[in-house]
């Protein structure tokens, strides 16, 4: 039997006289003449081939197979009205969804913390699944199985969705004892050791470089262009690790001015604008089309973008 010849206005005619057990109060139920009704029944005893309602002293009585379909039926209709009933909001209150978000340790140290506040206030039971960049491809984002990714780009899939979660402008670190503090030009901060700290991209992570300029980042680009090169001691992914390895009195960081406020009331650092012009950085928030009209996905782009407006970024 070919489903596509099957008129599925039966199915609803069945189901409501196994109801019913009646063909003039099932006729009524439904709105049509009993005599609709009645060949209704006859189309249904040939599609099934049985009887399906037998008239007997009780009045109409469903057979053993009638009786095998009415749960089946009733499961049936049920999945087809709930498909096509329109979608409900999401309701944050008592959603136990998991997000699946892909996110940088920059975005992991500066954002996370204060999502994590405000969904315990609107979404107690949401549950956050972070990744790193090397758990993910782009693949797995355009697929929906990763709902988030919360990094910075210069190049994504022009199918993905995306917004900007803030811009943001470099500083420096330094120890307090750093002698630096006094005189922070750029020819002393290119004769300090220096610790590097990212990871932007895709896919399983490699080692670094350190000759390799243009994969070190926007610091060593912008260095680069002065025809200058700094001396990177120490290679890591870490923010957090990066400015405990900053306290040492011999090392300079350079990181995203935001990241700094993780140690904003640790007295070993001190945070310092550049000695030299950094172009600011854009933190992205993207996600697959298969996503996006999704009403819990919605939900938490906008609480996200809601987070990031409240973390300014400090001024040095």
């Amino acid at each position: 039997m070919q489903l596509n010849r099957i008129d599925m206005n039966l199915l609803v005619y069945l189901d409501v006289l196994l109801r019913e057990r009646n063909v003039t109060r099932a006729a009524d139920k439904l709105g049509i003449s009993q005599p609709a009704m009645s060949n209704g029944l006859r189309r249904l005893r040939d599609l099934f081939g049985d009887p399906l309602l037998i008239r007997t002293s009780e009045g109409m009585t469903p057979t053993e197979r009638a009786r095998q379909l009415e749960p089946m039926l009733r499961a049936v209709l049920h999945d087809i009205e709930r498909a096509i009933q329109p979608r409900a909001d999401f309701d944050a209150k008592s959603s136990q969804r998991v997000f699946r978000i892909m996110v940088s340790d920059y975005a992991e140290s500066t954002l996370v913390p204060v999502l994590l506040r405000r969904l315990r206030e609107d979404a107690p039971n949401v549950i956050l699944d972070l990744m790193t960049p090397s758990d993910v491809s782009f693949l797995d984002v355009e697929q929906g199985k990763v709902d988030l990714v919360i990094n910075r780009f210069d190049d994504i899939p022009q199918s993905f969705h995306q917004t900007i979660v803030w811009r943001d402008d470099f500083c420096c670190m330094v120890s307090s004892d750093n002698p630096l503090i006094n005189n922070f030009s750029l020819k002393n901060y290119l004769k300090a050791q220096h610790v590097w700290v990212s990871k932007t991209g895709f896919g399983v992570g490699v080692g670094v470089n350190p000759e390799d300029v243009q994969r070190l980042g926007w610091v060593d680009e912008v260095l680069g262009q002065l025809g200058k090169k700094r001396r990177i001691t120490v290679f890591t992914r870490h923010y957090q690790a990066a400015m405990l390895l900053a306290e040492h009195n011999d090392l300079v960081l350079t990181i995203p001015s935001r990241a700094a406020l993780i140690q904003a009331n640790n007295p070993k650092l001190v945070a310092m604008a550049p000695p030299f012009e950094i172009p600011s950085i854009q933190l992205k928030l993207v996600w697959s089309p298969l996503l996006h009209h999704d009403p819990a996905h919605r939900w938490m782009r906008r609480l996200i973008n809601e987070v990031a407006d409240t973390i300014d970024a400090p001024v040095f």
